[in-house]
């Protein structure tokens, strides 16, 4: 296995643990942090070994391997060793350290670039891009777009709806639950419905998607939690990381990051794929813009 493929996988390990941990049992979450704190170390254990160290039995390190994306623990083996083979090449780690209330502005700053860096590379190397493909082919020929999210998420959302707008498509943005829902239950095949939720689980977000889901929309989630409730109403699923959580920081405000990214690839698809129509329509959009400021 070559240098570069050892680095994908490791790079796409590190980010599904980060991402699917608090979706795990206790006891896979044991098996999880600890392969991910010492890939070298776990890399050369057998099975058996794994389930000593972390005081959990086969089945469950083998889950774990699995939930991860592997389709066992030895495929699990060899990203390991690939995570640790790019560790000790001298690359220096993308470490997330807290904001301290007292921190001149200048390591705010760097400390900020640097958990945008490393949220940007997890999310990047765990997007499904079979799922994503997939979310574009149905976007690009949608009847009508309706996107969902509440708080932060309700930014990203618009922000979406603004982009598939200025190359002619229909779309929509819901922030207030009552109307969200009464626009989902207009909703049918060739129509498509976008949820945003870090959680998984807002409420707001999840009834309109599982409206559409229920009148035959194709239903996207975009969240930080794929084995959240949102999932269950989504026919395709695109995962976002997000950095650690601190005071000044939490996580609904951190996640925003990784959802424009995910966005940003789902809009640049969608005008790959209808390039003919959306050239026209965004250079027509950037001249209206542009006659407005002269």
């Amino acid at each position: 296995m070559s240098q570069d493929v050892k680095e994908i996988f490791g790079g796409a390990l590190a980010a599904r643990v980060r991402a699917l941990a608090p979706s795990m049992t206790r006891s896979m979450q044991r098996v999880a942090e600890t392969v991910a704190s010492d890939p070298a170390g776990c890399a050369a254990l057998t099975v058996t070994r794994l389930a000593e160290r972390t005081g959990t039995s086969e089945a469950t390190v083998v889950r774990t391997a699995r939930l991860l994306g592997y389709p066992g623990y030895r495929d699990l083996r060899l990203a390991l060793a690939g995570l640790a083979a790019q560790q000790q090449s001298g690359r220096a780690p993308a470490i997330t350290t807290d904001i301290a209330v007292d921190d001149p502005i200048a390591d705010v700053v760097a400390k900020l670039a640097r958990d945008e860096r490393q949220t940007l590379a997890d999310t990047a190397a765990g997007l499904d891009t079979a799922q994503l493909g997939a979310a574009v082919a149905a976007l690009a020929t949608a009847r009508r777009t309706d996107v969902y999210g509440v708080g932060a998420s309700g930014l990203v959302a618009q922000d979406l709806v603004q982009k598939l707008l200025r190359i002619g498509l229909m779309a929509h943005a819901h922030s207030d639950p009552h109307l969200a829902v009464t626009n989902a239950v207009q909703l049918r095949a060739g129509d498509v419905a976008v949820a945003i939720t870090h959680s998984g689980s807002t409420r707001d977000v999840v009834e309109p998607l599982r409206a559409a889901f229920e009148r035959g929309a194709t239903t996207v989630a975009v969240t930080g939690r794929p084995g959240g409730t949102v999932a269950q109403y989504a026919d395709h699923v695109l995962t976002t990381s997000t950095a650690r959580e601190s005071e000044l920081r939490p996580a609904a405000m951190s996640s925003r990051t990784s959802q424009l990214l995910v966005v940003d690839c789902l809009f640049v698809g969608v005008a790959q794929r209808t390039y003919d129509t959306a050239a026209p329509a965004l250079a027509a959009s950037y001249e209206a813009l542009a006659h407005r400021h002269r």
